[in-house]
């Protein structure tokens, strides 16, 4: 037992070396950490919902948790999410490139998903923040339907020996994802190749339709209060309202009967 302590020291102490000589020649390593020392290793709707979906994989329940305490450790570096990929250097007896691969979200489903939503995402703030309702959240997080990736999607790399499915290393890029995605939920829709704009369009034309049918009565309204969205959100409709009070002042004054000009004064003739 002694000697496999003093291995498992030694391996650490030449990762550490390792990385310091990679650091030298100008690479970047940074250590991404949980922001949270209690169980959840996420803070937010959005890292919460990534790391309960992982949760579900069954046929990597044995990984999952040697990956979570491996994350835990500050042994995942320099994780980059981009559209349908993940990448990372994972620290363990060496330095591992890490590689997962997940498919984009078809585009059926993510139709079914804004017309479930419709209406219900007030602006992009909101929805960054993950201040949704209970009827938003179960759809994006439905475990057939919604945006987070099912184990049939996923694929990954890894340049460690373990042949297993999953070996520790991916486990712990997969937990590493929660917590990036605390900070930066954007990325999430960037990995499943969709835009969250989206889940905003049709509120945004709701908004525009109602304004754009009553611009007299909201002309000078609260906007932000009346539709639940931020006024950098409506810029559109704000313009329609200043355009069809125009047309309306440009009308009523074509319809104004002109009146008929005056008679010039003739001048006094003056007496003989």
């Amino acid at each position: 037992m002694w000697w496999s302590y003093q291995d498992v020291a030694e391996a650490k102490a030449r990762v550490q070396r390792e990385i310091a000589k990679r650091k030298k020649k100008g690479e970047r390593f940074d250590a991404l950490l949980p922001q949270t020392t209690g169980k959840k290793l996420c803070t937010t709707f959005w890292g919460q919902a990534w790391c309960r979906n992982l949760e579900t994989y069954q046929e990597y329940e044995s990984r999952l948790p040697r990956g979570r305490s491996y994350f835990r450790q500050g042994n995942v570096y320099n994780l980059v999410i981009e559209s349908e990929k993940v990448t990372a250097v994972v620290a363990g007896s060496e330095l591992y490139d890490t590689q997962v691969f997940i498919q984009p979200l078809k585009a059926s489903k993510w139709q079914d998903i804004v017309e479930k939503c419709e209406g219900q995402v007030g602006s992009m703030l909101d929805l960054m923040a993950g201040k949704l309702g209970d009827g938003v959240m179960s759809v994006l997080s439905d475990a057939e339907d919604g945006l987070f990736p099912k184990p049939k999607e996923i694929r990954f790399v890894c340049s460690c020996p373990d042949h297993a499915d999953m070996c520790k290393h991916v486990s712990a890029v997969l937990y590493a994802v929660g917590v990036l995605l605390d900070g930066q939920p954007e990325l999430l829709f960037k990995l499943r190749g969709v835009d969250g704009a989206d889940l905003l369009a049709k509120a945004k034309d709701a908004a525009l339709t109602g304004v754009t049918e009553n611009a007299g009565e909201l002309a000078g309204a609260d906007l932000s209060a009346i539709f639940g969205i931020e006024l950098g959100e409506i810029e559109e409709p704000v313009k329609e309202v200043k355009k069809v009070k125009a047309v309306k002042k440009a009308a009523k004054k074509a319809a104004k009967p002109k009146t008929s000009e005056k008679p010039a004064k003739r001048p006094r003739s003056r007496g003989a």
